[in-house]
């Protein structure tokens, strides 16, 4: 939830936090009585002090690198992830922190489709590092596998608000505005898509602000730019963005800190936040992930959970009938919905002759299991590219085999990845289908039924 993050003592000695050290901007290094680190790392107001963190520590040899990357899509594929959007991140520098993805792809072994962002990592640099990769790269450029998809979501550090409700809405700077024109300015006139973490209302006015005056001198009609999270966007911001052929990612961000809004911004707010409702009724393009995996939980079917049911993990219902979705409108958001943000509308999303053959094929039937048992759901079956990459339950002889994990040490190795379930999953004869939500036309029994989905990994 990028409010806090443990260390234990090993941690603490890898990245050098001692009694002497000081707290960095933005946030607290929590002490004993006698001065010393407990491990505990506090953000306030935003997350700095945790990318900084994760940047101190020890790296992975390259082969470690390789083998842990084909074991979380493994994972990825276990929930039938066939697609993820990667929107970058603090401290991951391009191209050298995609090395690992790029060899994957040459060698035939991703086992997702990646569309990337790229996504600054130089506060007052930002305009330079956008230059020097609008004369190198162009959106969509790659494979069906492995492809560019454009800016952001960090586009300039004086536009970002973080998402901790524990902490006071932040205010953006007075120089965000003029940074944030010129880095939009070269991508529109590069014709890059780009994408931007907002989270509060009161900074996508500013936002759009700039965006409409970009607009005005560069029509950004054709782009497929969007705002990442806007869980307090209000109705008039909605129409701003429609006007100006933008969309929103919505996050599963509530479903984790929803008590924590509502206990600052009282439960009124919280029956809108963010307002599904509102955006799909004036068309906005709208599509759901997880912001896997720094802030929330990769498991797409926590997120479908809460769209249906508007429940935090917690058990706190934060929705009315006003803001619920039923469950197809929820899975097109992550299927079709999400791959008019890849810029492959036409091409994934959906069971139809011209996509892409990726389909799961589940441990239950995600349309008629009790609501509790939404976030329970996994794939026994998971096909990327008409090949299956991930195989369970009667479809064991179809699961790949992977390397050993590495290090051998690792808690994988034990304990093999995500917490399973200790009751066993329900009949996995019962399928469910994106295939029929898209045709309205099948019937139960006509088709062994699956869906493609599409995951958004942060």
């Amino acid at each position: 939830m990028y409010d806090r993050a443990l260390l234990n003592r090993a941690a603490l000695r890898a990245v050098g936090y001692t009694k002497d050290s000081p707290n960095p901007p933005g946030g607290e290094i929590v002490r004993d009585g006698r001065g010393k680190p407990t491990g505990i790392l506090i953000a306030r107001p935003n997350a700095l002090i945790l990318y900084a963190t994760l940047a101190k520590g020890p790296k992975l040899p390259p082969e470690y690198q390789i083998n842990s990357s084909r074991h979380f899509m493994r994972e990825l594929n276990r929930f039938g992830i066939t697609s993820v959007i990667d929107a970058g991140g603090g401290f991951q520098n391009y191209p050298e922190d995609y090395q690992v993805i790029d060899q994957l792809h040459e060698r035939g072994e991703l086992t997702v489709r990646i569309a990337y962002n790229l996504f600054t990592q130089n506060p007052k640099g930002e305009l330079a590092d956008f230059e020097r990769w609008t004369g190198t790269l162009k959106p969509g450029q790659g494979s069906e596998h492995f492809r560019h998809n454009g800016a952001g979501e960090t586009l300039v550090y004086s536009a970002a608000d973080y998402e901790d409700f524990l902490e006071p809405r932040p205010d953006l700077p007075a120089s965000m505005e003029k940074d944030l024109r010129s880095v939009v300015t070269l991508l529109a006139k590069n014709r890059w898509p780009f994408r931007i973490h907002a989270t509060y209302d009161e900074s996508i006015t500013r936002i759009l602000d700039v965006y409409e005056a970009v607009n005005r001198e560069v029509p950004f009609k054709g782009l497929h730019w969007f705002i990442d999270h806007a869980e307090t966007i209000s109705q008039r911001n909605m129409e701003r963005v429609a006007a100006l052929g933008g969309g929103i990612a919505i996050q599963h961000r509530i479903a984790y800190q929803g008590e924590y809004f509502r206990d600052r911004y009282g439960e009124a707010a919280l029956l809108r936040t963010p307002p599904l409702r509102q955006m799909l009724g004036i068309g906005l393009p709208v599509g759901a992930g997880t912001d896997a995996t720094r802030v929330a939980s990769y498991n797409p079917f926590v997120s479908l959970y809460w769209l249906v049911t508007g429940k935090t993990v917690g058990g706190l219902s934060t929705y009315d009938d006003n803001n619920r979705l039923d469950r197809m409108e929820a899975l097109r958001l992550w299927t079709v919905g999400s791959s008019w943000f890849s810029t492959e509308d036409n091409s994934k999303g959906a069971i139809v002759p011209g996509h892409f053959a990726d389909l799961a094929v589940l441990s239950a039937d995600y349309f008629s299991v009790p609501n509790e048992e939404i976030k329970r759901l996994e794939s026994v079956l998971t096909i990327v590219g008409g090949k299956p990459v991930y195989g369970a339950e009667e479809f064991t002889d179809h699961d790949p085999p992977l390397p050993p994990v590495l290090p051998e040490w690792s808690p994988v190795v034990r304990f093999g990845g995500y917490a399973r379930s200790a009751s066993p999953s329900a009949s996995a004869h019962s399928r469910s289908a994106h295939a029929h939500a898209r045709q309205h036309v099948c019937t139960e029994g006509e088709i062994a039924r699956g869906f493609g989905c599409l995951c958004w990994a942060f």
